[in-house]
């Protein structure tokens, strides 16, 4: 007969991917807020605000995966879950749209923004909310996995 033995949480291991996600996230939910005052004022240091927080996004984003690769390889993101492959969908999927969205925000003035570039912002902070709860969810299941 197999004995379970019991074993003690210790720490976590530390995702280098944190950081750099946390920050693109940021970045690309502020380009929504943006986009947002844009739709409201039509004053055009807002759809220059959100460029900047888009690029920024998509060039943390590009360090952001490499790190997600980096914590794949070191096992810190467990693939064996199926929420952790939903999780790293959203997270692409994050990412091809805020690049899209470089492209759609790069035309001149009231098209750069509305409709598309607004809805391309929307889609993308929907994409990381869906990644950050399955990145939650992961996680709390990762630490509950203590018997051997």
């Amino acid at each position: 007969m197999a004995r379970l033995s019991v074993v003690p949480a210790g720490p976590a291991p530390l995702a280098l991917s944190s950081v750099p996600l946390h920050f693109c996230a940021a970045c690309l939910i502020g380009a929504l807020l943006t986009d947002i005052v844009y739709w409201q004022t039509a004053e055009m240091t807002w759809a220059n605000f959100s460029v900047w927080l888009l690029t920024a996004g998509v060039l943390v984003g590009i360090v952001a995966a490499v790190t997600v690769v980096i914590d794949v390889v070191r096992n810190v993101i467990d693939l064996g879950l199926s929420v952790s492959w939903i999780y790293l969908a959203c997270l692409t999927i994050a990412f091809i749209l805020s690049l899209l969205n470089v492209f759609i925000h790069s035309r001149d003035a009231w098209t750069s923004v509305v409709p598309s570039g607004l809805a391309l912002s929307a889609f993308t902070a929907a994409a990381i909310a869906v990644a950050a709860l399955c990145g939650a969810i992961a996680k709390h299941r990762r630490s509950e996995d203590w018997f051997t």
